[in-house]
């Protein structure tokens, strides 16, 4: 029996870090507020000229050490976010291009928090299926670039960076044994975003760094 297996992972974060005393000089709350409610005490922020590509680059080089994977031995790179560094191309593709992983198929996953498990639930079927053998799965978020720092009840929740996880077709009982995906879309006014919010303004050149 095939199966996919994760073999490698990776992290990246900004350097900057915004702690909750930090918020408490921003908006009207507190350390203890926020703690006691969500136990989160700080979040990491991009600094201008950083994406997230510039995180999920960074995050998809360690898995592939991690796994001993060449990148370019990857099918497929599947990126999953809510704020891309363009409209198009994905995200997808600005990553393959850093990692010149020259024979996969590249493209992004919206589905917000669930983004990196949809992606995965997505490899895994390329992978069952035989349409592909070595896979890149990456969540990535400059969520920062898009919040409402004077909303309390939304500015303290996120941060900014990178996760991802190199995963391969391999036989044997281990793996991922089932993926499970749904929605409930008559939910969606409890959280969204009204307009697209692209990093690069039209008609200005890009300059993407790693």
């Amino acid at each position: 029996m095939i199966r996919t297996r994760i073999t490698g992972t990776g992290s990246a974060l900004p350097d900057k870090v915004l702690t909750n005393s930090d918020l408490e000089k921003m908006v009207d709350t507190s350390d203890e507020w926020i703690t006691t409610r969500t136990g989160i005490k700080e979040r990491r922020i991009a600094a201008e000229g950083e994406y997230t590509s510039t995180f999920a680059t960074r995050a998809a080089e360690k898995a592939l050490e991690m796994a001993g994977v060449k990148a370019e031995e990857l099918d497929l790179i599947i990126v999953g976010t809510v704020t891309p560094d363009f409209p198009f191309p994905s995200t997808a593709c600005v990553i393959q291009s850093n990692l010149k992983a020259i024979n996969a198929a590249a493209f992004d996953v919206s589905a917000a928090c669930s983004g990196f498990i949809y992606g995965l639930s997505i490899a895994d079927r390329f992978i069952r299926t035989g349409t592909a053998k070595k896979a890149l799965v990456i969540g990535g978020e400059v969520l920062s670039r898009i919040l409402d720092w004077t909303d309390r009840n939304t500015c303290l929740l996120f941060g900014d960076g990178a996760g991802a996880a190199v995963v391969e077709a391999q036989e044997g009982d281990c793996g991922v044994l089932s993926t499970h995906i749904r929605s409930d879309g008559s939910y969606w006014e409890l959280l969204y975003q009204p307009v697209a919010a692209a990093e690069i303004p039209p008609h200005r050149k890009p300059s993407m760094k790693n």
